[in-house]
C-alpha cells in the first residue's frame, strides 16, 4: 500500500509540473499580443475594434472613403518600395446596422518592390509578414518591406504573382 501512495504522489506533483508548464508557456505566447493592446490603448467596449479605426456614432451608416492606414514609396538600398494598407468602409445601406456594426472591415494590404508584388499577410495582433521572411513580423509596411529588400540581396522578386484573399 505505500508505494501505491508514492506513485500517486509522484504522478500528482508530475501533473502539476506539467500543468504550470503549460500554463507558463501560453502566458509567455499571449504576452506581446496583450502588451501590444495595452499599449494601443486598450480596447474599445461598445463593437471590440481598436480605438484607432472606429467611427463615432454619427459616421455610422455615412458613406466613407477608403482610409490609408499606411502608404509610403521611397528607395531604399538602390530598390524602389511601396505599400499601402487601406480599411476599406462598406457604402451606406449595404447592410442592416446591425450586421455592419457585427462585421469588421479587413485591411487591404499591398507591397511592391521594383514594381512586383511581395505576398503579405497581416498577423491577429497587427503585425505583417511576407513570404521572403515568413518566420519574423514586423511592426509596419515599412520596416517589412526593407527587412524584404535586405533578404532579397540582388534576387528579384517572381512578377505577377500577388496575394489575394
Amino acid at each position: 500500500m505505500r508505494g501505491l501512495t508514492r506513485t500517486t504522489a509522484r504522478r500528482t506533483l508530475l501533473r502539476a509540473a506539467f500543468t504550470a508548464g503549460v500554463l507558463a508557456g501560453t502566458a509567455g505566447a499571449l504576452a506581446p499580443v496583450l502588451l501590444r493592446q495595452h499599449r494601443q490603448g486598450g480596447r474599445d467596449g461598445q463593437d471590440g475594434r481598436a480605438r484607432e479605426g472606429r467611427q463615432s456614432s454619427g459616421e455610422q451608416g455615412a458613406r466613407q472613403p477608403d482610409r490609408a492606414i499606411e502608404q509610403f514609396s521611397q528607395t531604399y538600398r538602390g530598390r524602389r518600395i511601396q505599400g499601402s494598407a487601406t480599411v476599406l468602409t462598406p457604402a451606406a445601406g449595404a447592410a442592416p446596422a446591425r450586421q455592419a456594426a457585427a462585421r469588421r472591415p479587413a485591411p487591404t494590404v499591398e507591397v511592391r518592390i521594383d514594381g512586383r508584388p511581395l505576398p503579405v499577410m497581416r498577423r491577429a495582433d497587427g503585425s505583417y509578414l511576407s513570404a521572403v521572411n515568413h518566420y519574423e513580423s514586423f511592426p509596419t509596411l515599412l520596416a517589412l518591406a526593407r527587412a524584404a529588400v535586405d533578404a532579397l540581396g540582388s534576387a528579384q522578386l517572381a512578377p505577377g504573382i500577388a496575394h489575394s484573399h
